[in-house]
């Protein structure tokens, strides 16, 4: 039974970790998985699936940990869940510290921690 979250879950998780399919294709094949990116991109429009041992490496090149939940397997136990949009901000903010200082003027978190000082 093909699960309609893999499609969409590879292709944004792709595009946040800033690869190409050509990106895709060439870590896979490092993994002795070789694949044409047809076959990529055939994965992320849902016309087919990867196989399981697959799925696993693709999980491990994107650096997806919780694997049941992000394909939809498993309901997440998390109090304060995120969207998938979310998810991508908050890896984005952590992976570029540089820009930090930025998004807490702009979002006034500048503000809140002189006050909570007080």
């Amino acid at each position: 039974m093909k699960n309609p979250n893999i499609a969409k879950v590879l292709k944004a998780y792709r595009k946040m970790n800033h690869y190409t399919v050509q990106d895709v294709v060439m870590k896979l094949e490092n993994n002795a998985v070789p694949v044409a990116p047809k076959t990529v991109y055939g994965w992320e429009s849902g016309q087919t699936q990867p196989d399981a041992d697959t799925l696993l490496i693709l999980c491990s090149i994107y650096k997806i940990d919780n694997i049941l939940e992000t394909f939809g397997y498993k309901e997440s136990n998390d109090s304060f869940p995120l969207s998938e949009e979310e998810r991508r901000l908050v890896q984005n903010y952590r992976e570029t510290p540089v820009m930090q200082p930025a998004v807490k003027k702009l979002l006034d978190l500048d503000g809140e921690d002189k006050r909570q000082e007080s």
